[in-house]
Formats: C-alpha cells, sequence, structure tokens
C-alpha cells in the first residue's frame, strides 16, 4: 500500500498522506461525494476529480499487481525465472515494459520459429546471428534431416528463429515504438465500391495525418467508418528509418568472407520488422490513440451531461407541458407543482387538421382551470410553430413560455421507469410528462434516462462503453449529492443516486413514506428498513427534509455537525433558527473556538457557509428565452445575427439551436476572438449566446454560425 500512495501522490501531485487517507475512507465504505464534502480534514479539500482519479489508480496498480504475480508464476514454471529477471519484473511499473519483458516467456500459438526449433535448426540461427561463418551453405547441410529436406529450408527456418527473437527483443521493440510516437501517419482509404454508400465519410476517402495531431473527434470518425467497412485504415512509421535502426542493432561490421551470414541475418530482421514488428506496434498504437480519443470523447461528455444535469430549474410551480406535433396533434398534461399529474388532452392547431379554434379554446380552457404559471413546449417537430401559436395567445400573457429540449425524452417513454410511473397512459402522455418535468427540475428527470440517450457527446456509441458508463455514473452522483435530494418528494430513481444509497434502500425511502406519511426529520430517516448507521452517514447530509422542527435538517450541515451549530447558538445564547436567520448574530462568530482535533477550518468554514443560505439550491435561476422570427434554413441568409442556445459541445467547437430545425455548428475558430484550445472554457451547455450566420448550405442542411465579434 505504501508503494501504491507514494506512486499515486507523485503521478496525481497530491501529499502521500492525503492519498493514503483518501483511500482508507474509500475501502471503508465512504462515497466519493461524501469524502469531498464531509472529510476535507483528511484528503486537504480534494475535489471529486481528484478522488476519482485517486481510486482509478489505484484500481488499475492492483491489477497490475495481480498480473506481475501471475506473471512471475509462469516464468517459474517453465524454469526460466532468475534472481535478475525477477527483479526487473517486480520493479516495473509500466504495463508496455511489463508485457515487453515477458514476450518471450509467453505460452504461444505455434509459430514459424518454433516449428524450426523442434526440427533442431536453433543452433543455426545462433550461428547465423554471430556472422562469423565462412561457409554458410555447408553448415545448413548438417541440419538436413526427413523434417527438413535441403539446405534452402534450414537457412528459412534459422531466418524464422530469428525474426522471432528480433520481435521480441525489448531494444528493438522500444526502438520501433519510439519511432512510431515521433513519425507514424495515419491514413484512411475509401474501401473500393463503398463510394457512395459511404458518403458521410467522403472527407476520410483520401486521408492522412500525423498521428500525434490527430484530433480525438477525426480519429472515431475513422474508426467508425472503418467498423462500418467504408475506410481501410492504416499506422505506420517511416519504415526506411525503422530498417536502418534495427539493420544496425543487428548486423556487424565484418569481413567480406561473413557476408553472406549477414545477408541472411539483414532478411530475418526485415522479414521481423515487416511480419512481426511492425503489425504488432500498429495495434499497439491503435489501441493507445483509441484509448487517448476515448478519455477526451468521455471527458467531453462528462462535462455536458454535468452541465445538463445541473441546469436552471423553474422550482416547483403549476406546469402545462406540451410534446408537439403536426399529424398526430399536440399532446397537453397539467402537472401540479410536484410534478403529478392532473390532467391530459391533444389539440390539432396545425395541418393537417387545423382545429385552430378548438385548440385555442382546450388551451384557455386547461390554464384557468389548472391555474397554469408556466408553459413546457419540446423543442422537436412542430415545436417552433406550436411555440408561436401558444405566444400569440391573448390569455398566456403574463405566463413564462420555455422551449425545453426533447432529447431522451422517447427513450424516458418506452421505458420500465416510464411504465412504472404511469401504467395506465400511452407513451405520448408520459413524453409530454417528462418535458413538463424537465423545466421543473431537468435533475430529478434526466437521471431516469440513460445518460448516453441523451444526446450531449460525440461519438458515444463507438468509446469504450464500461469507461463511458463509470464516467457518466460518476457525473450523475456527483450532481445529485451536490444539489441534495428532498427526501420527502424525491423518486426511486433519484434516491437511487444519493451517496450511500441504491435501488434497494431508494425503494425502501418510498416505501416507508408511503406507509407512514412524510419524513418529519433527519432521524426517521433511521427507521427505514436495512438503513444502517454507515449508510445514515453516507446519506443523511445529501438529503433535505423541509418544514423540519430542526431547520439544520433542511440544510448541507451533516447531522455529525448539529452539536458544533448548537454549541455556537448556545454561547450566543440563541436558538439555532435565531443564528440561521441572523446574520449579525453569525459574524460574531470565531471558527477558531470551535476546532479540535477531528474538525478543522474547512468544516467549520462550510458550516458557516451553509447557515447563510440553508438548503439553497446552488443552480442558477432559470432566465426566458426567445427565437429570432425564423423557423427554416430558407429563412437565414449570411451576416444575420441571432439569439440560439448551446446544445451540445464538442472538442471540434459547439452545436447552436436558432430555432430552425438544424442546429449550427459554431467551430472551434469562431468560437471567440482569442485563440481557443478547449471549447469548454468559453461555453456551457443550454447556455444563451448570439451568433451571426456565416454559411448556410441548404444541400446537406448545414448550419455554420460564429460568436466572434459579437
Amino acid at each position: 500500500m505504501e508503494i501504491f500512495n507514494s506512486m499515486i501522490a507523485k503521478a496525481l501531485q497530491i501529499a502521500e498522506r492525503r492519498v493514503a487517507n483518501t483511500l482508507e475512507l474509500l475501502a471503508g465504505g465512504a462515497t466519493i461525494p461524501f469524502i469531498s464534502r464531509y472529510r476535507k480534514e483528511a484528503t486537504g479539500g480534494l475535489d471529486e476529480v481528484q478522488i476519482e482519479q485517486i481510486k482509478q489508480m489505484h484500481e488499475k496498480l492492483v491489477e497490475m499487481a495481480k498480473r506481475k504475480e501471475t506473471i512471475l508464476n509462469t516464468i517459474e514454471e517453465q524454469g526460466k525465472l532468475n534472481q535478475e529477471l525477477k527483479r526487473r519484473i517486480e520493479a516495473s511499473w509500466d504495463a508496455t515494459e511489463l508485457e515487453d519483458i515477458y514476450l518471450p516467456f509467453k505460452p504461444k500459438r505455434k509459430t514459424r520459429a518454433e516449428v524450426a526449433r523442434q526440427r533442431g535448426l536453433e543452433p543455426l540461427a545462433n550461428l547465423m546471428m554471430l556472422q562469423r561463418e565462412t561457409n554458410l551453405m555447408a553448415r545448413a547441410r548438417t541440419f538436413i534431416s526427413a523434417e527438413v529436406k535441403d539446405e534452402e529450408e534450414a537457412l528459412k527456418g534459422a531466418r524464422d528463429i530469428i525474426a522471432e527473437r528480433v520481435s521480441e527483443d525489448e531494444r528493438a521493440r522500444g526502438q520501433v515504438r519510439n519511432l512510431f510516437s515521433r513519425t507514424a501517419i495515419i491514413t484512411s482509404k475509401v474501401v473500393k465500391g463503398k463510394e457512395e454508400e459511404g458518403q458521410k465519410f467522403r472527407d476520410y476517402f483520401d486521408f492522412s495525418e500525423p498521428l500525434k495531431r490527430c484530433s480525438s473527434h477525426r480519429l472515431l470518425a475513422l474508426r467508425r467508418g472503418e467498423a462500418e467497412g467504408i475506410l481501410k485504415v492504416s499506422i505506420s512509421p517511416d519504415d526506411d528509418e525503422c530498417r536502418e535502426r534495427l539493420e544496425r542493432m543487428y548486423l556487424f561490421k565484418v569481413d567480406n568472407s561473413s557476408t553472406e551470414c549477414s545477408f541472411h541475418v539483414r532478411e530475418a530482421v526485415m522479414d521481423a520488422y515487416k511480419r512481426l514488428l511492425k503489425p504488432s506496434i500498429e495495434t499497439e498504437f491503435a489501441a493507445l490513440s483509441k484509448e487517448r480519443a476515448d478519455m477526451e470523447a468521455i471527458r467531453i461528455f462528462a462535462e455536458n451531461l454535468k452541465q445538463l444535469l445541473l441546469s436552471s430549474p423553474l422550482g416547483q410551480k403549476r406546469v402545462l407541458g406540451i410534446d408537439p406535433g403536426f399529424r398526430t396533434g399536440c399532446k397537453l398534461v397539467c402537472l401540479d407543482a410536484q410534478g403529478a399529474l392532473l390532467h391530459h388532452s391533444i389539440m390539432s392547431p396545425h395541418p393537417p387538421k387545423n382545429q385552430y379554434r378548438e385548440s385555442v379554446a382546450t388551451m384557455k380552457y386547461l390554464i384557468e382551470r389548472y391555474e397554469v404559471e408556466a408553459i413546457a413546449i419540446g423543442n422537436g417537430t412542430a415545436g417552433r410553430e406550436t411555440e408561436d401559436f401558444v405566444r400569440r395567445l391573448p390569455f398566456v400573457e403574463g405566463i413564462e413560455v420555455y422551449s425545453v429540449s426533447e432529447d431522451g425524452a422517447s427513450v424516458y417513454s418506452a421505458s420500465k421507469i416510464a411504465r412504472e410511473e404511469f401504467p395506465d397512459y400511452d407513451i405520448t402522455v408520459r413524453g409530454a410528462v417528462s418535458i413538463g418535468r424537465r423545466l421543473m427540475d431537468p435533475l430529478a428527470e434526466l437521471v431516469k434516462i440513460d445518460p448516453k440517450s441523451i444526446g450531449v457527446g460525440q461519438y458515444q456509441h463507438d468509446v469504450d462503453q464500461t469507461m463511458l458508463k463509470r464516467s457518466l455514473d460518476q457525473v450523475v452522483e456527483n450532481c445529485v449529492n451536490l444539489v441534495g435530494v428532498n427526501a420527502n418528494t424525491a423518486s426511486k430513481h433519484l434516491l437511487t443516486y444519493v451517496s450511500g444509497l441504491g435501488p434497494v434502500l431508494a425503494q425502501n425511502i418510498v416505501n416507508y413514506r408511503t406507509e407512514n406519511g412524510p419524513f418529519r426529520s433527519r432521524k426517521d430517516l433511521m427507521k427505514v428498513p436495512r438503513m444502517g448507521t454507515k449508510a445514515f452517514e453516507q446519506c443523511a447530509g445529501f438529503l433535505r427534509i423541509p418544514q423540519a422542527t430542526n431547520p439544520l435538517d433542511n440544510s448541507a450541515v451533516h447531522p455529525e455537525s448539529y452539536h458544533i451549530v448548537e454549541q455556537m447558538a448556545n454561547d450566543l445564547c440563541c436558538t439555532v433558527d435565531e443564528l440561521i436567520k441572523n446574520k449579525e448574530l453569525r459574524l460574531k462568530i470565531d471558527l477558531q473556538r470551535y476546532t479540535t482535533p477531528i474538525v478543522g477550518l474547512p468544516t467549520l468554514t462550510d458550516i458557516m457557509q451553509e447557515l447563510d443560505k440553508p438548503g439553497l439550491d446552488p443552480r442558477k435561476p432559470l432566465t426566458a428565452f426567445r427565437f429570432a422570427d425564423v423557423h427554416t434554413l430558407e429563412d437565414l441568409r449570411e451576416g444575420m445575427t441571432l439569439p440560439g442556445i448551446v446544445t451540445n459541445i464538442t472538442n471540434f467547437g459547439c452545436f447552436v439551436d436558432v430555432g430552425v430545425h438544424q442546429d449550427g455548428l459554431v467551430h472551434i475558430s469562431q468560437l471567440a476572438d482569442k485563440f481557443v484550445s478547449d471549447p469548454t472554457t468559453v461555453v456551457s451547455l443550454r447556455q444563451q449566446v448570439m451568433v451571426r450566420v456565416i454559411e448556410v448550405d441548404l444541400k446537406r442542411k448545414r448550419l455554420a454560425l460564429s460568436m466572434r465579434q459579437l
């Protein structure tokens, strides 16, 4: 463990003591949100990202330790493990180096070299490697046998043995790997006959670029084209330099009498490079570059998801949700302030039915009958038309109208979660409910949907799915715990992501509420079946109990720290409630008086911040937005300046919805009047921006936008 702690600390530039404390807390069952929020003294204030990095690196080192044990056992079983080899393996913590050391001893299928060894040709290969034999053909003749018919076959077998030795030589692999790293070019060509079918990949029909400069989105596009059988992709270094390097390693300066040996060694080295070394290192670099591209794509996806989950909520207001449509009409749902479905119906103000008057009457009745405070309209098909229809209604004046992203709503509508929530309603009603609830609380609604279906990433189906799921699940967990959850209204799906809970405890909390009414205090949570002291410790600070007797139950102050706040109130001769409401009283508190060996200033500072605004939602307030009077690509002209909403961010720019049913691309070079290396430093998801139209391609339905000089 001490070795691991030291290695992690050095790699992440974090004090070793903090790493050790973090790993000890994780081993004890503490969650990442709990550690980052309530154990700052132990970790030195590490955030969720740093704690996750420590956790992942520790897991990799544990896996590598197991791998080294397997390697040592395998070599020992072969009787080839000496002290020097054992020392090298035990000292190595580089996965590539470790596999290079192991390669000559790795059990392998029957190779050409192995066949040659079985035919007794290894002594001839050794002789050739020395490059001193003056009559090689005569020597080769002595190896003719029932299995080796002539001298040429003997020499070929010896060359196969030499080729395998070269391909398994650490130095040779290191040389080729180094040249791949410096000079490798990634190339793609269209597969003959696939030109028409693969038009979306036409930019890569004849493409080449230095691998080290190939961006993640281009590399993932190339690999997708390859997977679909459209492109043939290869990675190759400077072949001539590779051959020269290898020749210098294995061809000695010898006199003319031994040039015959040198010729065969050269042939074997070139065969090793072309047949064994180059394909092996190419596969290695293909996997490595893909892993890096995956990590970059997942990083952007995770950042987008975080921003989306932390989108501004409308809050608890009565909402009319509309799922727009032309042919099937617009689905309407009325929700109460808690998001419960009160009523549903359909209107058809658009073609082909054109039931304008009936639709106006329906809207008027619903708004008055259910005292609607806000209207949420899906941004999909007929979204702009429906928004225009609603905004023109005179009785809608004073009611905010919002366009809400429909991404993933259809996935939710057909999901098991939706069927459990609304078993008596069809998918059209469920979709409209989801749109309305997304306006009220995006986080609570989006946790019900597989993040991959929300549509805020790039190539999410092409990246490592295990890595993607782990990253996105961690983002959801961090966001849920950052915001906090109302224990009396949260769905079991939202509760599942609360620190220390899970599907079983989340369901038990919902069942307890149903049977016993709302929780009156955090202590009541201990009455929930299977809620042990450890689970309570992990979840209590993130669960809110509004209208609780103790006001701290509706704050982020952990129950383990209640006694500190109570002591502060006693010292000031007031109640906890008075302390929260009176800022002047709080200003009199000297935090140094309340420090202990366990509780330090980080925890006390967090407590004071929470007392300032107990239970405050950290998300920004929602602001209304309205598109310009444009509806289709045909309405746009170059030079137009329009308001828009950022819908997706990639590492080559961002996409912006300007209300024409086709998101426009703001390339990274058009994001700002300065150089931008990372779009997430300039824009955020759902951000309201001003953009200028720089190109409209009606044929390909593409829109290019700019944010420069705006």
